[in-house]
């Protein structure tokens, strides 16, 4: 897992800089009241790193007052707000208990916009919560008992609640909010202001006691290349930068996750972003705006979504869905050739397929069971890959899985 540096690391910095300057200071303070001309035998670029350390060295870590130590390697499963809220909780709980499972990623805001809990009563955000789970505090309790870390989905760009309120932040087509064909409206990667309204979120879950701020469609809509010229849309401070239209997308998810790092920052939590699978195959998405390596170099985890069955036709295999080893074992080679080629590459942590895709069959469907769930975990064993995530939309997961198959 990559950490920032500790407080203490920041401060032994700072010490040792003011050793370095302070007998130019004595010697020149009188000197000048420009700062640079003021330390004449400092370096520039020494008394930059000085002079600037206000704006990124955190003055405060806040403390939510839970204890959860970072696992030997996260293994987790996906829960929905009714079932985090839920009778099924207990039920899940359990499952992660007694295997080698540790780890539950949680919706904190989903698909739609609404937060699963209800905030403060003077929260901005109240409006929108659908109150799935009554106390996010005890719930979080529990998890520190069982030491189950917990981990909170952010759902940033689809958006459906914010678009229909603040039509002006989304893309509309002759005056109505524009949805795609499953009915889901998104608002605009351009928009700063969505950016500090997800921001303000996830500094919320990271105060109650979430380890980790997973923000999940850091994205425009799927196919935007072939509507960006029929939707209607403020490009925002990108608008007149010299940049081709995919670049000018790209720019504005890759700043958002950079925005996003440096936003918590001083909230003791690891930032995660999920990302299309296919965005590690190819320089940039032209549509969605993801550019793997650069979202990346901004990021403590990267979790590509590579569920077999997502894929067509691929790395020489025709169908996907039916060979779930060779398709994760063939992605994992390329992933860890681009991670290796970035100087601070981030945690690799996938999303695996315990589900089926009926939508790809005309007769019977494939069936994800024990043997294609430990298939994908052992391909990326084999690859150095020993964090994953598991997806399954209703949270029903395959029983009797050993989701550790190399040991």
């Amino acid at each position: 897992m990559k950490k920032s540096k500790s407080i203490m690391e920041k401060l032994l910095l700072l010490i040792i800089i003011g050793f370095i300057v302070l007998p130019s200071y004595q010697e020149t303070k009188a000197a000048s009241s420009d700062p640079l001309l003021a330390y004449p035998h400092t370096s520039k670029k020494l008394f930059s790193a000085l002079y600037n350390i206000p704006e990124t060295f955190p003055l405060f870590t806040y403390q939510s007052g839970l204890e959860f130590k970072y696992p030997d390697a996260v293994r987790g499963i996906y829960v929905t707000g009714p079932s985090a809220g839920g009778s099924r909780f207990s039920q899940l709980v359990d499952l992660v208990d007694s295997t080698d499972l540790n780890s539950m990623v949680i919706d904190v805001k989903e698909d739609h916009g609404n937060l699963t809990f209800t905030p403060e009563n003077d929260s901005p955000y109240k409006d929108i919560s659908l109150n799935y789970i009554s106390d996010m505090k005890k719930l979080l309790k529990t998890l520190e008992q069982k030491q189950i870390y917990p981990i909170a989905r952010i759902v940033v760009f689809k958006d459906s609640v914010l678009a229909e309120k603040r039509p002006e932040l989304s893309f509309t087509q002759n005056g109505k909010v524009w949805k795609n064909s499953k009915g889901e409206a998104f608002v605009s990667p351009f928009q700063k202001e969505v950016w500090e309204y997800n921001l303000e979120i996830a500094k919320m879950a990271a105060k109650m006691g979430f380890q980790e701020i997973q923000f999940d469609y850091v994205r425009f809509p799927e196919g935007f290349e072939t509507r960006d010229k029929e939707l209607e849309y403020n490009q925002g401070d990108y608008k007149d930068m010299e940049l081709n239209e995919v670049k000018k997308r790209v720019e504005a998810v890759t700043d958002f996750v950079a925005y996003a790092k440096k936003e918590l920052s001083n909230y003791d939590v690891d930032v995660s972003v999920d990302i299309f699978g296919y965005a590690a195959t190819i320089e940039e998405a032209p549509g969605i705006g993801q550019n793997f390596s650069r979202i990346s170099s901004n990021v403590d985890v990267i979790s590509s979504m590579i569920y077999p069955s997502h894929w067509t036709p691929y790395f020489g295999i025709d169908f996907p869905d039916k060979e779930p080893y060779k398709l994760v074992n063939e992605y994992a080679k390329l992933e860890n050739k681009v991670l290796g080629a970035l100087e601070s590459p981030p945690v690799s942590r996938p999303w695996i397929q315990d589900f089926e895709a009926p939508w790809l069959y005309s007769g019977p469907t494939f069936q994800y069971g024990k043997e294609e769930v430990e298939a994908q975990i052992k391909a990326l064993n084999e690859n150095g890959i020993e964090e994953f995530l598991i997806w399954n939309a209703g949270n029903s997961y395959t029983e009797n899985v050993d989701y550790t198959p190399l040991e």
